[in-house]
């Protein structure tokens, strides 16, 4: 059902603070708060004493404390305090999730820590270069997570879709060039000769003809970078208006997501009201992307066993991305017994030590 091995965005950075707050990722519930010294924690939301969330308690210092019976945890999920008695039980902790904070988001790694690489985060680094401006969203789509990664790497519902910000006819009238390169499929579409769509028409004021371009980069099975843009005819992509957009897609369950988006511009950067237009605009992208996938996942639940996707040559980067999440998942299956056994050996393995 979801790859664990892999980190996932679990909150923007100023969303994080010394008051925890909840998270439920790949149905683990997880409790986020900073230490005195600002480092962000990660911790199983669920106390080891009767399964309060950890979240509704309060931080002490380093640590939190359960709002139910006060257990105390450290930032490490060993229990330091039980009220009334001086004496913790060994069995009193929490699970500890590895964390990377980077470019303004706060990772957490669902998987076996030790497999843990923060140099497996993907590049986001445009969110915080000064020669770029950024407009984000956070949304909650109700739907499972997968619908929202074959969105993203078939644009052409942008036709059809979005008319009024992004969309155009001419998107799906040319056709993709697919590559894999270990677990990233990039999909990308150059439109020769074409308008801008009305969103960018207005605040790059580009007007007449241009090539436009997008490449979607799916890092599976966990992020999304689209290199975006307009740019002269017959011209290099990077002399061009560029844009990022970041979309970190964090499962929460098996028919919900979280969609962590941010669009990263090269262009009219210090311009405050392209900055209000493209958050109003992207917004409207979203609210109707939203509204679609919540309609698709009533559609797939509804379906008759035996039914399946129709898949077109525009689906190349998706039959490719599902592919590779599905071996992902094999090899975390096959695994999952072996890591079981030494988790069960490891106990009796420290009373004779």
């Amino acid at each position: 059902m979801y790859v664990l091995n892999t980190w996932y965005v679990a909150a923007w950075s100023n969303e994080v603070t010394r008051k925890p707050v909840r998270r439920v990722i790949c149905e683990q519930p997880i409790v986020l708060f900073r230490t005195q010294d600002n480092a962000a924690v990660a911790l199983a939301d669920r106390c080891a004493h009767r399964a309060f969330p950890l979240s509704a308690g309060r931080t002490i210092g380093d640590s939190v404390e359960c709002g139910y019976h006060g257990f105390t945890y450290g930032a490490d999920g060993v229990c330091t305090k039980v009220p009334g008695q001086t004496t913790v039980p060994e069995r009193a902790r929490v699970r500890k999730y590895p964390v990377v904070e980077k470019d303004g988001w706060i990772w957490v790694w669902t998987g076996d820590a030790e497999l843990a690489d923060p140099a497996d985060v993907p590049d986001t680094h445009w969110m915080v270069d000064p020669e770029w401006a950024t407009v984000t969203h956070s949304y909650h789509f109700k739907c499972r997570a997968s619908l929202i990664h074959d969105n993203l790497l078939d644009l052409t519902h942008e036709s059809f879709l979005h008319k009024t910000t992004v969309g155009d006819d001419y998107i799906y009238e040319h056709g993709i060039t697919v590559e894999v390169e270990g677990n990233v499929v990039s999909v990308d579409r150059l439109m020769p000769s074409v308008a801008a769509p009305p969103l960018y028409a207005e605040t790059m004021d580009a007007r007449g003809l241009f090539d436009r371009f997008h490449c979607t980069e799916f890092f599976v099975p966990n992020m999304h970078v689209l290199h975006s843009g307009i740019t002269g005819v017959g011209r290099p992509r990077d002399e061009g208006y560029l844009i990022k957009v970041l979309n970190g897609i964090t499962p929460i369950d098996e028919h919900n997501a979280w969609y962590y988006y941010a669009f990263s511009r090269n262009f009219a950067v210090d311009n405050e009201q392209a900055t209000e237009e493209l958050r109003v605009g992207l917004g409207t992208v979203l609210d109707e992307d939203a509204e679609a996938l919540e309609a698709q996942e009533i559609g797939m639940q509804t379906r008759p066993d035996g039914e399946h996707d129709v898949l077109i040559a525009q689906d190349g980067g998706v039959a490719k991305a599902r592919r590779i999440f599905n071996a992902l998942l094999k090899k975390e299956h096959q695994a999952r017994p072996q890591v079981q056994e030494a988790a069960r050996l490891e106990p009796a393995a420290a009373r004779n030590g």
